[in-house]
C-alpha cells in the first residue's frame, strides 16, 4: 500500500519561492508505471493540476505554471519536490500529492499540505 506524505514551509511571502517534498512510501518513484503528480485547490475553488515527475524521470507541467513550476526528485530519499517561483495570493491553498497514471492523478493520494501566501 503507497503512502504519499506532502512536507512543506506553511507560509510563504509574496514574490518568493517555495518547495514542497512528498515522501513516499510502499513503492519505489522509479517503479512504472506511476506518474506522481502535484495537485492544488485554491480555497473556495476546484482542484488544479500543476505537474508529474514520471517513474522515469521526466517532469511535465501545466502549461499555465509551466513558467513557474519545476518538479525533481531524489530516488536515494524516494521524493518528489515541487518548486514553486515568484508566489502570489493565487498560488495559496491546499497542494496534494498523488500517484497516478500520466496527468491523471489517480487514486493514491497524501492528506495535502496548507500554503498561505502572505507578507
Amino acid at each position: 500500500q503507497v503512502q504519499l506524505q506532502e512536507s512543506g514551509p506553511g507560509l510563504v511571502k509574496p514574490s518568493q519561492t517555495f518547495s514542497l517534498t512528498c515522501t513516499v512510501s510502499g513503492g519505489s518513484i522509479t517503479t512504472g508505471p506511476y506518474y506522481y503528480n502535484w495537485v492544488r485547490q485554491p480555497p473556495g475553488k476546484g482542484l488544479e493540476w500543476i505537474g508529474y515527475m514520471s517513474y522515469s524521470g521526466s517532469p511535465y507541467y501545466s502549461p499555465s505554471l509551466k513558467s513557474r513550476a519545476s518538479i525533481s526528485r531524489d530516488t536515494s530519499k524516494n521524493q518528489i519536490t515541487l518548486q514553486l517561483s515568484e508566489v502570489t495570493s493565487e498560488d495559496m491553498g491546499v497542494y496534494y500529492c498523488t500517484r497516478g497514471s500520466g496527468a491523471d492523478p489517480g487514486p493514491d493520494w497524501g492528506q495535502g499540505t496548507q500554503v498561505t501566501v502572505s507578507s
